[in-house]
C-alpha cells in the first residue's frame, strides 16, 4: 500500500485545530442566575431596526415581511417589539353592524369609541325587550281605542248617510235600496217595507214592469259612482287610522328612544340610527304588534321579508372594550373567510337564511387599528387568501364576500355589508426563499410589503458575543422556568451553538433548538436531583437526542460493517475513492462514506456522469463533473487532444445526488484510473474543485469526518486512516471529543488541502509533480504518470485510426462517409446516493 505522506503543502491538522472549546475560565460568573436578560438586538440588530421602523411608520404599504431561519426567534422577537410599542397608543374603535332600513341587504357599519359598542348593543337589547310591551300598551290604551272607534263610526256614518239619501229618493219612485253582505241593489216595493218577489213582479202589468225596470236602471246608474267612492273612503280611513297608530307609536316608542338618545348625543351616526329606528317602528306599525320573538330566536329572522323587533338590535362586530392598547392578532389558520370575515347562515323552514346579526369579523377587522401577524407559508396555501389580503390592503378596506360570490358560483341574493376601512400593520413571517419568490413573481408584493426584517442565522463568536450568548442562555432558562446553568454548562452550550452554526467562529441563533437542549438538560438535572444544570447534563441531553434520531445512521453503518455496502478502510485500489455523503433528517444530520469509481478507455475526451445520464444527478452535481472535465482537458490536453472516454459513478446509491462536494473525490478517482495509480482506501475525501484544481469549501464537514471515523473505529483504527478536507473548512471544525482524542493519539488523521495535487499526493503516496521552467514534471510523479498514460492512449488511438482509414479507404470513396467511432459502452446500473454539495452542504444518502 502506498505510504501516506505530507507533501505539496497538505497540512496534517493538530488536535487543537479540530475543536474550539469555550474556556469556562473566561466566563465571569458561577451560574446563569447571576446574568441579566439580553434583548433581541444582540443577535438581530438589523432585523430589530427594520421591525421598529416598519411598526413606527404610518404610511400605506409599509407592512412587514420577517424572514429568516425556522427556530431563529422570529415570532418571539416580533411579538416582543409589537408589545413594547402598543402600550403607547390607546385601544382602537368598536365597530357595529345595524340594519339598513332602506335596503336590508346592505347593513350599515357604525364606528364607536372603544367600549361603547357593547353599551349600544345592551341599550338596543333593552329597547327591543320593552318595544313589544310599549307597542301593545299603545294599541290597547283607552284613548287609542276610543279614537279608533270614533274613526270607524265616522266612516260608517258617512257610508250609511250616502246610501240612506239615495234610498229615500228611491222610495219616492216605488223602489227600495236593498243591502246584503256582499251586494247592494234596488227592488220594487210591495208595501212600505216589503219588496216584490220575482213571481209577484212577473204578475204585474207589462207597462208597470217596464216603468219599474227603467226606474231601477236609473238608480243603479246613480249607485255605481257612489259605490266606487267607497274604496277611496276606506283608504282615507285606513290612512287616518295609520296616522293615528303612528302617533300612538311615536308617543310610546319615542319615550324609549328619548331615554337612549342623550348617551349618544356626541355620535351623529348613532343618533341617526336611533331616529331611523323610531321612523321604522312608526312606519311598520301594526306589523310589529304581534311580534313576541325571544331574543335567542333572532337568528331565524329572514332579512328579505319578515318584520320583527329584532331588526333594531346591534351586531357588535368588533369589540375592543377592556383592551389596553391596539390589538395584536395572530391568525393561525388564515383562510379567506378567517381573514376577510364571513356571513353565517341558519336553517329556517327548510332554507338557509341570514341577516345582519350573522355577520362575523375576520382577522383583518379584529386587528384593525393594531397589528395582524400571519405565517406566510400557511397563507399562501389557502385558496384566494393571498389575493384577498392584497385586495384589502391595496384598497384600504375589508369587504366581506363569499368565495361562491367571487367566483360567480352563487346566484342567490347575498348580504353586502358596508366595507370596513382598514388602518393596520400586517406582519408576514416566512422563509427567505418565500420572500424572494414573492418579490420576484408578484408585482404587487413590493408595493404592499415595503419593509423586510432579515433575521441573522448566526453571529460572530467573539469574547463579547460569547458573554452575550451566555446571557441569552440565561434568558431562555428563566423564560422556561428551568434550573440555572453552571458556568461549565454554559460553556458546553456555547460550543454546541458553534456546532449548530457549522462554524467554530460563529454562534447559531437557533433559539428553538437551544431552548430544546436546555429543557432536556433541565430534565436530566432534575432526575439526578441536582439544583443546577451542569455540563454532564448538557452532554446527556445531546447524546439522548442523537440516540432518538440515530436509527437510519446505525442501519447504514451496520450495512457497511456487514459488507452489504462496499467500503474499504484499508489497502489501495485504482480508480476508486471513498467519498462522503451527508444527509439531513429534520434537525439531525449525519454522513457516511460512499464508494466513487472511475472507468477509463479509449475515446474522444468525453467524461460521462452516469448519475446525470440516468437523471439521478442534480444540476449542481453535473456542473461539478463538467468542471473537473475542464480541469483535465486544460491541464493535459492543451497540445494533445484527449483520447479517452471516462465514466464516473457513485456505487450502491439509489436516490438523487446533488451538490458538488464530491468533485474532488471524483477527480482523484479519474486521475487514478487514467494514470493507473493505486489510491489509499484508508482515506476519505470531500471537497469541491474549480477549473484550476483549487479545492473549495463544502458543507457538513464535521458530520462527514465523524461518519468515516465511526466506520474506521468499528473496524479498528490503524493510524493510517483519515479524512482529506478543504483547507477553507478548517475554521468550521467542531468535531466530537472521541475524534479529537483519536487524532491526538495518532490513530486517526485529518488533512487539509488547497489543491487537487495535494490530495493526489496523500492518496497515492507519490509527489504530485510540479512542472519545472520547461514545463516538464518529474518522472514517477502523479502528473507524469497521468500525462504518460494519456500520451500512450493518444498514440494507440492515432495508430488505430490510421489502420482503420487504410482498411476502409475503398468503402469511404464509394460511400463518401466518415468512419464511425464505436460508442463507449455504459457501465453497470446507475445507483444514486448523496454527496453534500459545496452550495447546499447536504444531499440524501443512498441504499
Amino acid at each position: 500500500m502506498p505510504k501516506i505522506v505530507e507533501t505539496n503543502g497538505a497540512e496534517l491538522l493538530s488536535p487543537a485545530r479540530l475543536y474550539t472549546p469555550c474556556d469556562p475560565g473566561h466566563l465571569p460568573f458561577a451560574g446563569s442566575e447571576e446574568l441579566a436578560d439580553v434583548g433581541a438586538e444582540f443577535a438581530h440588530a438589523r432585523a430589530v431596526e427594520a421591525l421598529r421602523f416598519g411598526l413606527d411608520i404610518r404610511r400605506p404599504g409599509y407592512n412587514l415581511f420577517v424572514l429568516g431561519d425556522t427556530g431563529s426567534g422570529r415570532h418571539a422577537v416580533t411579538h416582543a417589539l409589537i408589545a413594547a410599542g402598543r402600550r403607547q397608543d390607546g385601544p382602537p374603535a368598536d365597530w357595529c353592524y345595524v340594519n339598513n332600513f332602506a335596503q336590508a341587504t346592505r347593513p350599515t357599519l357604525l364606528e364607536l369609541p372603544a367600549g361603547r359598542g357593547r353599551a349600544l348593543k345592551e341599550a338596543m337589547q333593552d329597547f327591543v325587550a320593552e318595544l313589544a310591551t310599549a307597542i301593545s300598551a299603545a294599541f290597547e290604551s283607552n284613548d287609542y281605542r276610543g279614537r279608533i272607534d270614533a274613526l270607524e263610526r265616522e266612516y260608517k256614518k258617512r257610508e250609511d248617510e250616502a246610501l240612506r239619501e239615495l234610498g229615500r229618493a228611491a222610495l219616492t219612485r216605488g223602489i227600495a235600496l236593498v243591502r246584503s253582505e256582499d251586494s247592494i241593489g234596488f227592488a220594487p216595493l210591495k208595501g212600505e217595507d216589503e219588496t216584490l218577489s220575482e213571481d209577484e213582479f212577473a204578475l204585474l202589468p207589462a207597462e208597470r214592469r217596464a216603468e219599474l225596470e227603467r226606474t231601477m236602471e236609473e238608480f243603479d246608474d246613480r249607485l255605481t259612482p257612489l259605490v266606487r267612492e267607497f274604496p277611496q273612503w276606506r283608504r282615507e280611513q285606513a290612512a287616518r287610522i295609520k296616522a293615528l297608530s303612528g302617533d300612538a307609536l311615536r308617543l310610546a316608542v319615542g319615550r324609549l328612544i328619548d331615554e337612549i338618545r342623550p348617551a349618544w348625543a356626541d355620535l351623529p351616526a348613532v343618533t341617526a340610527f336611533l331616529d331611523a329606528c323610531l321612523e321604522d317602528v312608526v312606519g311598520t306599525g301594526e306589523a310589529l304588534r304581534e311580534t313576541r320573538k325571544a331574543e335567542e330566536e333572532m337568528e331565524t329572522l329572514l332579512f328579505s321579508g319578515s318584520i320583527s323587533v329584532q331588526r333594531y338590535l346591534v351586531n357588535l362586530f368588533v369589540d375592543n372594550a377592556g383592551a389596553d392598547g391596539p390589538p395584536v392578532v395572530c391568525e393561525d389558520h388564515p383562510t379567506f373567510q378567517n381573514l376577510i370575515g364571513r356571513v353565517e347562515h341558519v336553517a329556517h323552514q327548510g332554507v338557509l337564511v341570514s341577516n345582519f346579526t350573522l355577520i362575523r369579523a375576520g382577522a383583518l377587522q379584529r386587528a384593525n387599528g393594531g397589528t395582524l401577524i400571519l405565517d406566510a407559508a400557511k397563507l399562501l396555501v389557502q385558496p384566494y387568501a393571498w389575493e384577498g389580503l392584497k385586495r384589502a390592503l391595496g384598497g384600504g378596506q375589508a369587504r366581506i364576500e363569499s368565495l361562491g360570490e367571487i367566483y360567480g358560483l352563487a346566484s342567490t341574493v347575498q348580504l353586502e355589508p358596508e366595507p370596513m376601512p382598514l388602518d393596520l400593520k400586517v406582519v408576514l413571517i416566512g422563509e427567505r426563499l418565500t420572500y424572494y419568490l414573492l418579490a420576484e413573481l408578484d408585482p404587487e408584493f413590493a408595493q404592499l410589503f415595503k419593509v423586510a426584517a432579515d433575521f441573522e442565522s448566526d453571529v460572530d463568536r467573539s469574547a463579547e458575543n460569547t458573554l452575550l450568548y451566555a446571557r441569552l442562555l440565561a434568558t431562555l432558562a428563566r423564560r422556561e422556568a428551568l434550573l440555572p446553568l453552571s458556568r461549565d454548562a454554559v460553556a458546553r452550550a456555547v460550543e454546541h451553538a458553534a456546532r449548530l452554526a457549522d462554524d467554530a467562529m460563529r454562534l447559531s441563533t437557533q433559539t428553538r433548538r437551544l431552548a430544546d437542549l436546555l429543557r432536556e438538560a433541565d430534565h436530566c438535572a432534575r432526575q439526578s436531583g441536582d439544583g443546577r444544570i451542569e455540563r454532564r447534563h448538557v452532554e446527556q441531553a445531546l447524546a439522548a437526542a442523537i440516540r432518538r434520531a440515530d436509527r437510519l445512521r446505525e442501519q447504514q453503518h451496520s450495512a457497511i460493517l456487514r459488507g452489504l455496502l462496499l467500503i474499504d478502510t484499508d489497502g489501495s485500489a485504482v480508480g476508486q475513492v471513498n467519498g462522503l455523503a451527508a444527509a439531513q433528517l429534520g434537525d439531525y444530520g449525519f454522513a457516511q462514506p460512499m464508494r466513487i469509481t472511475a472507468g477509463v478507455r479509449l475515446g474522444e475526451g468525453e467524461v460521462i456522469d452516469i448519475e446525470r445520464e440516468v437523471e439521478l444527478g442534480g444540476p449542481v452535481h453535473a456542473k461539478g463533473v463538467l468542471i473537473l472535465s475542464s480541469f483535465l482537458a486544460t491541464r493535459f490536453g492543451r497540445l494533445t487532444p484527449l483520447s479517452l472516454a471516462a465514466t464516473l459513478v457513485f456505487e450502491q446509491s439509489y436516490g438523487e445526488i446533488e451538490g458538488d462536494s464530491a468533485s474532488l473525490a471524483e477527480l482523484c478517482a479519474l486521475l487514478s484510473a487514467i494514470g493507473l495509480l493505486p489510491l489509499a482506501q484508508s482515506l476519505a475525501v470531500t471537497g469541491s474543485v474549480n477549473q484550476h484544481g483549487a479545492v473549495q469549501p463544502i458543507g457538513a464537514v464535521n458530520e462527514k469526518i465523524e461518519g468515516f471515523f465511526d466506520v474506521c473505529r468499528a473496524r479498528g483504527l490503524s493510524g493510517r486512516q483519515g479524512v482529506i478536507v478543504p483547507a477553507a473548512n478548517v475554521q468550521h471544525l467542531m468535531l466530537r471529543a472521541d475524534v479529537v482524542e483519536a487524532v491526538a493519539a495518532g490513530r486517526f488523521a485529518v488533512y487539509a488541502v488547497t489543491h487537487v495535487d495535494q490530495a493526489m499526493a496523500l492518496l497515492s503516496g507519490l509527489p504530485a509533480g510540479a512542472p519545472d521552467a520547461r514545463g516538464e514534471v518529474p518522472a514517477g510523479s502523479v502528473n507524469y504518470r497521468v500525462a504518460e498514460q494519456l500520451h500512450e492512449m493518444a498514440a494507440v488511438r492515432q495508430e488505430f485510426g490510421g489502420v482503420e482509414r487504410k482498411r476502409r479507404k475503398p468503402a469511404k470513396a464509394k460511400s463518401r462517409s466518415a468512419p464511425e467511432t464505436p460508442a463507449p459502452a455504459a457501465e453497470g446500473d446507475a445507483p444514486a446516493g448523496g454527496e453534500g454539495g459545496g452550495q447546499d452542504g447536504k444531499a440524501p444518502g443512498g441504499g
